[in-house]
């Protein structure tokens, strides 16, 4: 997916996954950027009693880099504490929950939430909240009985103009992981896929996709932050082709080095530095470019240091396999692969962003640095009408890989970037195969369907991703 458990390592560790990222400028408030940062995938709504949570001791931050040098100048730092009203209970909540006050509810969480400014080899914090609360889980009409009301009293504003939201919502991620995961089978495709002489009968003609997250909730962490308060000059941009116009952003989880389990009371104590252990950037980086041995090194590693990982950039993995997974459909994609040629496209479109001139009338990068950073163009304003959940292309350019948005349909992005689709750009001489333009995992109507068939509950305004769905009315299949 995503990111969701796309590393051995963090698989075990849901609380610091970072899932999903997203970064927009935002369509209701346009002198604005929405930064949204998901944790705690594959959330079960009625995974009672001990229901979702933020880690206490995970260091959350999302990232800021407004000069293209692949580090954060900025970075909103999180902190989470959990308070237990009644311990003698087994009880999440012993009554319905009417407010975030409500004694009722007998396990909150409240967080801090800080901002760290570069300043030569310093950094200067700013607190920009305290013992903020966090909405309770949608449990059921008895525990929650108005839940999007509960949720909207989690939603702080503060004094610089800001606003955050830190608690469940309903994934908005949308992938069709049965079927990916089974040898990069596409269903509306299947009937074209090599079956390595097994003749399976439910290959023999294309099938509707299915959403493997439909029903699932998230953890979001969501900031809207004014413009100027993003960019390296304190100004909002207008020139789109100016590389000051375009941040980098990507979140990371850490732990402290030391965990230690009391023989005594089975209670955890952790000490010394914090160490990431979880990052994520542009989505299904770590998750189909990054080799198996390396992606619990790759989710330890900064940005600026992600040379060193270029040459699965220049020769992804799947665009090699899928000549070899769909027979024929890929001639001039197999022909270019066989000269050993580096896909430029590829390191343009996760490492440096685009540079002027490739696309036209668009650019999305801060500079040539190679770092993986979801690149957002901030003087490119939101697309109000006509909107495409294929982005950039799909002439859309407020959408993915120009940050992106909760609908964009980012699995059928890159799986035709990675099938050729976006290779003429920067290699005249290729030319796309006809069946480029068919590959989809198979989860929207059309370009112009922002919310995957129904199967969203997206928001017009902050936070955007839906509310989260009921334990009562969804539960584990």
């Amino acid at each position: 997916m995503s990111s969701h458990r796309e590393a051995p390592e963090i698989s075990k560790d849901p609380v610091a996954d970072s899932t999903d990222v997203y970064a927009f400028v935002s369509p209701d408030a346009p002198t604005t950027v929405t930064l949204i940062a998901n944790y705690v995938p594959l959330q079960a709504p009625d995974g009672g009693p001990n229901f979702y949570e933020f880690g206490d001791d995970v260091l959350y931050h999302i990232n800021i880099d407004n000069n293209g040098d692949g580090v954060a100048e900025i970075i909103y730092e999180l902190r989470f504490n959990t308070v237990v009203g009644n311990p003698n209970t087994f009880l999440y909540n012993t009554g319905p929950i009417q407010s975030l006050a409500d004694k009722n509810w007998n396990r909150r969480q409240f967080y801090s939430l800080n901002r760290q400014e570069k300043s030569g080899n310093q950094r200067r914090t700013t607190v920009l909240g305290t013992n903020l609360a966090c909405p309770p889980c949608n449990i059921g009409p008895l525990s929650t009985p108005n839940y999007p009301d509960l949720a909207n009293q989690a939603v702080h504003g503060l004094p610089g103009g800001e606003k955050v939201f830190a608690g469940q919502r309903a994934e908005g991620f949308y992938v069709d992981l049965g079927a990916i995961f089974d040898l990069g089978d596409l269903r509306p495709l299947e009937q074209l896929h090599n079956q390595f002489g097994l003749n399976v009968p439910e290959l023999a003609k294309p099938a509707p996709g299915v959403n493997s997250t439909k029903g699932a909730n998230v953890y979001s962490i969501a900031l809207q932050v004014p413009i100027t308060q993003l960019t390296s000059n304190g100004s909002s941009p207008t020139n789109a082709g100016d590389p000051s116009s375009v941040i980098g952003v990507w979140t990371t989880a850490s732990r402290q080095k030391v965990s230690m389990v009391a023989q005594n009371n089975g209670q955890s104590t952790n000490a010394g530095p914090f160490v990431q252990v979880s990052r994520l950037g542009n989505p299904l980086v770590n998750e189909v470019i990054i080799p198996m041995g390396k992606k619990d090194y790759w989710n330890n590693q900064p940005p600026a240091n992600d040379s060193q990982f270029v040459q699965y950039f220049q020769h992804p993995e799947l665009s090699t396999l899928l000549p070899t997974l769909y027979p024929n459909a890929f001639p001039n994609l197999a022909a270019f692969n066989a000269t050993g040629s580096p896909r430029g496209d590829i390191v343009a479109i996760f490492n440096t962003g685009i540079p002027s001139g490739v696309v036209s009338g668009f650019q999305n990068s801060g500079g040539s640095k190679q770092a993986d950073l979801l690149r957002l163009n901030m003087a490119i304003p939101p697309t109000t009408s006509n909107l495409s959940n294929l982005g950039v292309v799909g002439n859309d350019p407020a959408g993915f890989p120009n940050g992106r948005r909760v609908f964009d349909d980012v699995v059928t992005i890159e799986l035709r970037a990675l099938a050729g689709a976006t290779l003429p750009l920067v290699n005249k001489s290729f030319t796309a195969d006809a069946a480029v333009s068919q590959v989809t995992d198979g989860l929207t109507t059309s370009p112009t369907d922002v919310s995957a068939m129904g199967t969203e509950n997206y928001l017009p305004t902050f936070p955007y991703l839906g509310v989260p769905y009921s334990g009562f009315a969804v539960p584990a299949s």
